[in-house]
């Protein structure tokens, strides 16, 4: 294969194989993604998925080549380009206003810990997407596609990113573009899973602490969690080794400390048990379109082995799905306000501030700030609505919920047709993986989620590899 043939398709795997023998060199790579951004990001029809391209790009690609030619390889993604969410701190000189006008030149003092790991992994980071405003809690209309700063992000496959569809939709589109080998994205509960199902790429949403949040602008701090939105399940383990670990500066990592290894292996599905998830959950998202797509993968997977539990209902199915929870508005306010206070970006140092902002430049915020002015109004997070809220979330979406089926269908994973699961998952802080599986009789593309109890990372993603391999199937861009 040419080297335009591996960045366009290949794997970060592959590509940082052909960087470590020298076939090509990251500089090759990483000019060859810069043109492609400059040909097809900007202008009226651009995907518009790339906000920044990093000044130190070139260097860091410079940098990887002479420690390969010195035969230091450090890892697998050493020497291949990456781009990430900008809500993500870096220290290029970027900025990072996590798709926010009033925050539009906010520079970061300092990179998150999850991009000083991927550095450290010798990943060249390329620069920074657009995402949708303050992770989707801006306004109860806003389409997922759209954020003040950065304005609407097309999907390459022809569709919108329609309100709901989750707000890393410049790190999946920029992978399905192929202007990266793979890309950082953020979940609170579906920002990771949704835009790649509807980018038909493969997204990853790791237990939250498995990877630090230090550097990261939050949402939901119970529920955040950084994760890569990649073109195959292999490529989504690389990135989590690179980035996992303990940080003392999320303690939250302190949980999920443990080694998770064994994870990157596409082993047999004979004998595996996948739960599926039918009241409030497959139900709620089936339609004639997607029903046949559902039932092939499911197919598929009985003959390549695997015990299909169905349904394999959460028991607290119907309870969840009425759930109307105060954690996200109250745990926005207390995480932003908590962030902004000590940096104090571009002069704000409380979400009121940015409201008032807002009220001030009108143009900035065209679908209004509904959900930022109902965060703002909560009580916090000492009030006892907020703690019975978090308390209810807890346990209906792990015991009540993801551990409750998987006890009650003896099973290894569940799987959802596309996001289905995404309150649940969210809630639960559980992983996730997305995996593209073709199109439905709409022509529209179609996705499943396999999703595990939190912690179980390893070997979800080594089900999900197995999974790929029977019934895996992208949608690829055709950008000319």
């Amino acid at each position: 294969m040419d080297m335009s043939g591996l960045l366009l398709t290949g794997s970060a795997r592959a590509i940082g194989a052909a960087i470590a023998r020298r076939e090509i060199t990251s500089v090759e790579a990483t000019r060859w993604y810069l043109a492609r951004i400059a040909r097809f990001n900007g202008g009226e029809m651009g995907i518009n998925a790339v906000r920044a391209v990093s000044p130190l790009a070139l260097a860091q690609a410079e940098q990887a080549d002479r420690e390969v030619a010195a035969g230091r390889i450090r890892g697998p993604l050493q020497g291949v380009p990456y781009l990430v969410k900008d809500n993500v701190f870096t220290a290029d000189g970027c900025t990072a206003c996590a798709g926010a006008r009033a925050l539009v030149d906010f520079v970061p003092p300092h990179a998150a810990t999850l991009v000083t790991r991927l550095d450290a992994a010798g990943a060249v980071l390329l620069g920074k997407t657009n995402l949708t405003e303050f992770a989707d809690f801006v306004s109860e209309v806003m389409p997922s596609e759209f954020s003040g700063a950065g304005g609407v992000v097309r999907n390459p496959l022809g569709s919108c990113y329609d309100r709901g569809q989750g707000s890393s939709v410049g790190s999946a589109a920029a992978v399905a573009a192929r202007f990266c080998a793979f890309a950082i994205g953020s979940e609170t509960q579906n920002s990771i899973q949704t835009p790649a199902t509807f980018s038909s790429i493969v997204g990853f949403k790791p237990t939250v602490g498995r990877v630090s949040r230090h550097g990261v602008v939050p949402l939901v701090p119970s529920q955040d969690t950084a994760g890569a939105l990649t073109i195959c399940v292999d490529d989504a383990w690389l990135v989590l080794q690179a980035m996992a670990g303990a940080d003392m500066r999320d303690t939250a990592t302190l949980a999920y400390f443990p080694d998770v290894g064994g994870g990157e292996a596409a082993g047999s599905l004979q004998g595996v048990r996948i739960g599926v998830p039918r009241r409030f959950v497959a139900d709620a998202v089936m339609n004639a379109s997607r029903e046949q797509a559902f039932e092939q993968v499911l197919t598929a997977l009985s003959r390549a082995g695997a015990v299909i539990v169905d349904p394999c209902d959460l028991p607290s199915a119907e309870q969840l799905s009425e759930v109307r929870s105060c954690v996200f508005r109250t745990e926005f306010k207390a995480g932003l306000d908590a962030l902004l206070e000590t940096y104090q970006p571009c002069g704000m140092r409380s979400m009121a501030d940015i409201i008032a902002w807002n009220a001030r430049h009108p143009e900035a915020i065209p679908y209004g700030q509904s959900l930022l002015e109902a965060a703002n109004a909560t009580a916090g997070i000492h009030a006892d609505q907020y703690v019975l809220d978090r308390r209810r979330d807890i346990a209906l979406s792990v015991a009540g919920g993801i551990v409750g089926a998987l006890r009650v269908g003896n099973a290894d994973v569940l799987l959802s047709p596309m996001t289905a699961a995404a309150k649940c998952t969210g809630k639960a802080g559980a992983p996730v993986v997305a995996l593209p599986a073709g199109r439905d009789k709409s022509g529209a593309p179609f996705g499943i989620t396999l999703y595990a109890e939190p912690g179980a990372d390893a070997r979800l993603l080594r089900i999900a590899a197995a999974v790929e391999q029977v019934a895996g199937q992208r949608m690829h861009a055709s950008l000319g």
